[in-house]
């Protein structure tokens, strides 16, 4: 995954000959310079996971490293230093699902493993709650997904048999409830 800090591309995690990576780079484009991650508290190395960024740190949560995973890590580029996030009400292990950035919570959705759920997660308190269920898209994984600003738009993807989907979903985490789309 990778982020766009305002000021650099920070790079993390991957697949190399199917070993997973638990390595990062910063890259700072104004002086074509790329620089080492610590690893230190690091999450498990893992490929297809999400990566958002906070506004200050990047957050990096599930994916897979043979087995789907269910944590994750926030990394602050100014200390060089990683936090794990909470396991507490956490979504179920699961890799290509979707994340967004609301401007204040991580709201992670679907994925394989993910059974049509979703959570949000605050960083400042480093809670994850389980966002609603009913309404929900059904079952997806490799899904498209955008912040409007206010909602989280959810497009296609696979079903868990693998089949292509051309429907989606919209959430609105003031309200938690979700609409379908046309």
């Amino acid at each position: 995954t990778a982020v766009w800090t305002g000021a650099e591309m920070i790079v993390w995690g991957g697949q190399d000959d199917a070993q997973s990576l638990d390595s990062g780079f910063r890259y700072d484009p104004a002086t074509d310079t790329w620089a080492t991650m610590s690893t230190l508290a690091a999450p498990k190395g893992r490929a297809a996971h999400t990566a958002v960024w906070t506004g200050s740190k990047m957050i990096v949560w599930g994916g897979t490293a043979l087995v789907a995973q269910a944590d994750g890590g926030s990394y602050d580029p100014v200390g060089d230093s990683w936090q794990p996030t909470s396991m507490t009400n956490a979504p179920s292990p699961r890799a290509y699902h979707s994340a967004v950035w609301t401007g204040s919570r991580m709201i992670v959705w679907g994925g394989q493993g993910g059974s049509g759920s979703g959570a949000s997660y605050d960083p400042a308190a480093n809670v994850w709650t389980p966002i609603a269920v009913t309404g929900a898209p059904s079952d997806r994984s490799r899904h498209a997904v955008a912040w409007t600003g206010s909602r989280m738009v959810i497009w296609g993807g696979r079903s868990p048999v693998g089949a292509a989907i051309d429907t989606g979903g919209v959430y609105d985490p003031a309200v938690n409830t979700w609409t379908p789309t046309a």
